[in-house]
């Protein structure tokens, strides 16, 4: 069996800027019908897996993935599970200007519903997605099939945010999934271009690494791993 040796992480006041990975760092994508390693021993994948923690959209920083190197995160977050090859959701990638764009579009939201907003809290909605230099909306479109359920088209979706964020990470960005209300209001998703059936799955903010993020308390296995026995 292997076994991982995990060491302790450093959390200083900053972390060093990764180089991150340029978009031609990844493999060609393979071809239809190519025979792939089913598996494939990987110790450090499993290392830092083991290690892996999301940063609060406070540490994020420029710079952000460049146009080929989120076309490359797409790429393999486009890969996870996908029951009957669906494609029960896609992306709405905001950078540069557009994140200011659709600040201002939730700030009017946000006055509309609450008259009484004062400017800080304008604020708030104006620079909500100025956090982070790149964020990726995953929206869900799963919808009624003969064969899969809704909920595992959701499921996929979800899974195509992790591996979004996974991929971000392993490129040398610092991220996080997050929501918040903008996903389920159905004003904040008509002005994101989503139609009326359409939910976000996650907004995923990716950006260069400022203070290490600390480790935050994990589930014990003990009290959610039960084996099922005959």
């Amino acid at each position: 069996m292997l076994r991982l040796k995990l060491s302790r992480l450093s959390h200083g006041p900053a972390m060093p800027v990764p180089s991150l990975l340029p978009a031609d760092a990844l493999p060609s994508a393979p071809a239809f019908g190519d025979a792939l390693a089913g598996a494939r021993v990987c110790p450090q994948t499993l290392t830092w897996l083991a290690l892996r923690r999301s940063t609060s959209t406070r540490l994020l920083s420029e710079p952000g993935p460049d146009p080929e190197q989120i076309r490359s995160l797409l790429r393999v977050a486009a890969r996870a599970p996908d029951h009957g090859k669906l494609t029960p959701w896609r992306f709405v990638v905001l950078t540069g200007d557009a994140r200011r764009s659709y600040g201002e579009k939730l700030a009017a939201i946000a006055i509309s519903r609450n008259p009484q907003m004062d400017e800080a809290g304008l604020k708030v909605e104006r620079e909500r997605f100025l956090r982070a230099p790149c964020v990726i909306a995953v929206v869900s479109r799963a919808g009624d099939h003969a064969k899969i359920p809704v909920w595992e088209q959701h499921l996929s979706a979800g899974a195509v945010c992790f591996a979004l964020l996974l991929a971000g990470q392993a490129m040398g960005l610092a991220g996080c999934w997050l929501t918040e209300w903008p996903a389920y209001d159905d004003a904040a998703r008509a002005a994101l271009g989503l139609a009326a059936a359409e939910r976000i799955a996650g907004f995923i903010y990716l950006g260069s690494p400022g203070e290490a993020p600390r480790e935050r308390e994990r589930p014990d296995l003990d009290g959610i791993v039960t084996y099922y026995e005959v």
